[in-house]
This record gives structure tokens, sequence and C-alpha cells, in this order.
């Protein structure tokens, strides 16, 4: 079977297509399972491509968009949502929430609602490439467009 036609990847295709019928999910010959694998893949910084972190917090789930070459802050995380526990979530939660497995998990097309917040330090990259659905599979996207297709709120995330 094709990456292309595995379903995860499917429902990121779909929302790309429907925000922007120029926008596709690029297939890499090597894994982009972390940033670095996928920087090394693309040939662009490690900070270009986005990780999507599900935390999980005392009452739900949210998902934050950081840059490859930083690291997500708990305690500022904490500190904005005005909530003492949140944790990053088990593997099981995030292919539940999301229905990615980690390592392909896509800002777009989570299976659940879940609030998305995105660390201002991804701004400084003119384009930004996001998991697809699956680890081989990834999307190329500017900052201000992930923000719409995500509707996420901009924060400063890492350490």
């Amino acid at each position: 079977m094709n990456l292309i036609d595995k379903e995860p990847v499917k429902r990121v295709k779909k929302i790309l297509k429907e925000f922007n019928p120029n926008q596709d999910v690029i297939t890499l010959e090597k894994s982009a399972r972390t940033a670095q694998e996928a920087a090394l893949s693309l040939g662009c910084e490690v900070g270009a491509i986005v990780k999507s972190l599900l935390l999980k917090t005392e009452k739900d789930f949210v998902l934050c968009l950081v840059a490859g070459d930083k690291k997500a802050s708990l305690n500022k995380i904490k500190n904005f949502l005005k909530l003492k526990n949140v944790s990053m979530a088990s593997a099981e939660d995030v292919k539940l929430v999301t229905g990615y497995t980690i390592g392909g998990v896509s800002p777009i097309g989570n299976l659940s609602e879940i609030e998305i917040y995105i660390d201002n330090s991804l701004k400084r990259f003119n384009s930004l490439f996001a998991a697809a659905g699956h680890p081989n599979c990834i999307f190329e996207i500017n900052f201000e467009d992930l923000v719409k297709i995500t509707k996420g709120k901009i924060q400063e995330l890492i350490v």
C-alpha cells in the first residue's frame, strides 16, 4: 500500500487541499520520525521542523507545536494554562486523541477537537515542515498559514 493511501495521511491531505489546492503531502524515502531525521531528509534546518507534542492536562489534552531545535517548557505551559498538572501524553493517548502514531502526529486532522498552541519561535522560518499522518510523510507550510489551518494560538512555549 502506498503511504498516501493510508487513512491518517488521506485525512491530512484532504484538509490541506481544502485549505489550499496547491498544498500537498510529501512522501520521504527515509523516516522523519524525529526532527533531526526530517531535517536530514529535507535538507533544511532542524528548527524548520514542526514538532507536534500532545500534552495531557488535568482537564483535557492540548497540542503544542514547537520548532525542532527547541524544547517545550512544561512550566511555561502550566503557567499560561493556569494549571498545576501538565505532562506528555502516553503513546496510547496520542493514538486515541489524534488518530496518529508518535512520529507522524500532524497538527491538522486530529480525531478530537484539541486546543492548539504554536510557539512563536517558528516565525523565523519562511517554510515549515510538519508531519502528515505517517513518519515518512510531511507537508510544507508557512507560519501564517500554519496558524490559520490549525486555528492555533501563538504562545511562547519553549525553555
